[in-house]
């Protein structure tokens, strides 16, 4: 960490000195970005590894856009959570198209669980010392909102441009998931409320240890942006029809559902200042989804590592981690991108930038809300049916020729049924 916080520091006494130089260097060839990973999650800890982004821009006739990046990472965090991943996005693979890849591993053994349907799930930061059936020592830490989650995902997406800024995109998705209660020894003998929830019956028989999922993906995208990572204008909207048939388990899980995705970047004063917007809507067509699929996002091309919601760095900021799961569900979001100083060091471009936002969420179509209403349980069932749930916060981002993006962003729930504190994220990329 002490390397990162003195690389970000060079970098900041520099910026006054080379901001006056407003020519670019134009990149061409091969670009490395080895870095330690050094990060900080509310939800997952600290976080550190290697990674390395390798860019290629050809003769760099299109600078800022690259030929091609590979990503490759390896990182854990000190809430017991760690990441194995590649993914390349590569523009030059297919004519008037591009290819993107994600292979990725994710260990947590404390993964955040709060229920079902936002509001209609209580949530109290103390519910583990109130309702978990015994009484706590002084001191103990409570696992009520935790269970233990696996995760193996292979995605592979391509696009294919029909005219003008207009694509069709197809994509093959799988995913291993293994879900169990929480084993930490620090947690020895709580009961908790996925235990609850098995129980209960909401988390079936044959659901309740995880499962495979294999998912075909098709759809169009509208891609008006003038930069990938770093836009200041245009559009980037993607509608998917997502079929995931049960293919491996025979559990009776098979499913269709739609997704739309639409952002769109307003310049307000050149390009400093731009007014950034998301919209998201995913809904269930037919059949059933397992309980652990329900925070998943299906997106055929990540901007963020984890592609859940809704809650965390990757939907609504501020809000408890898959603090909010249903069938469907909708969220903004919506942020000023100011650009407050560009400067050139190493060899590179770089920008300093802050990005003020909100974000909402809500449950659209309901997960098996008459089952949880039928517990009779008020760890349960609250007595209410979800509402909006709304964070705001403020980010700061530096970033190195329009395409490698370190992100700071803090945020606050505005209800404190979504979080009791400040959530804060040292990561990469902006949200959209």
């Amino acid at each position: 960490m002490r390397k990162s916080i003195a690389l970000l520091a060079a970098v900041m006494l520099a910026a006054p000195f080379q901001a006056k130089d407003k020519g670019e260097i134009i990149k061409s060839g091969w670009n490395f970005g080895p870095l330690p990973v050094v990060g900080f999650d509310s939800d997952l800890g600290f976080q550190y590894g290697l990674c390395c982004d390798i860019f290629n821009y050809g003769n760099g006739s299109n600078y800022p856009q690259y030929d091609f990046k590979i990503n490759v990472e390896a990182s854990t965090y000190t809430k017991g959570s760690s990441v194995l991943r590649s993914y390349g996005d590569f523009k030059n693979l297919i004519p008037d198209g591009k290819f993107f890849y994600d292979v990725t591993y994710f260990n947590a053994p404390k993964f955040g669980f709060y229920g079902f349907n936002g509001y209609a799930a209580p949530f109290s930061p103390k519910y583990g010392e109130m309702k978990s059936g015994a009484p706590f020592e002084t001191g103990t830490k409570s696992g009520y909102n935790f269970m233990s989650r696996n995760q193996f995902r292979a995605i592979a997406s391509m696009q294919k441009n029909i005219s003008g800024h207009l694509n069709w995109a197809a994509g093959l998705a799988f995913y291993n998931i293994q879900t169990n209660a929480l084993g930490i020894s620090d947690y020895e003998g709580q009961n908790t409320l996925y235990d609850k929830y098995v129980g209960a019956g909401l988390i079936r028989e044959n659901e309740k240890d995880g499962g495979n999922v294999t998912q075909l993906r098709a759809g169009l995208v509208y891609d008006s942006r003038d930069h990938d990572s770093d836009p200041t204008r245009g559009f980037n909207v993607e509608a998917t029809l997502v079929y995931s048939p049960d293919l491996i388990d025979g559990n009776g899980y098979s499913n269709l559902g739609f997704t739309f995705t639409g952002s769109q970047f307003v310049p307000v004063i050149g390009n400093r200042l731009t007014f950034a917007y998301r919209l998201l809507v995913q809904t269930k067509l037919w059949g059933d989804i397992p309980y652990y699929f329900t925070n998943n996002i299906n997106t055929m091309f990540f901007r963020k590592m984890y592609t859940e919601g809704i809650g965390g760095n990757a939907s609504v900021r501020g809000l408890n981690r898959n603090g909010v799961l249903g069938d469907g569900f909708g969220m903004l979001n919506a942020e000023l991108r100011w650009r407050a100083i560009d400067f050139k060091l190493i060899n590179q471009n770089w920008t300093i930038a802050l990005n003020p936002f909100f974000d909402a969420g809500k449950v659209l179509q309901q997960y098996r809300l008459e089952e949880q209403k039928q517990t009779a349980d008020d760890t349960v069932w609250s007595g209410n049916e979800d509402g909006i749930h709304c964070t705001a916060g403020c980010g700061f981002k530096l970033i190195m020729n329009h395409n490698m993006v370190v992100s700071f962003e803090a945020a606050k729930a505005m209800d404190e049924n979504d979080g009791d504190g400040l959530w804060t994220n040292i990561g990469f990329n902006y949200l959209f």
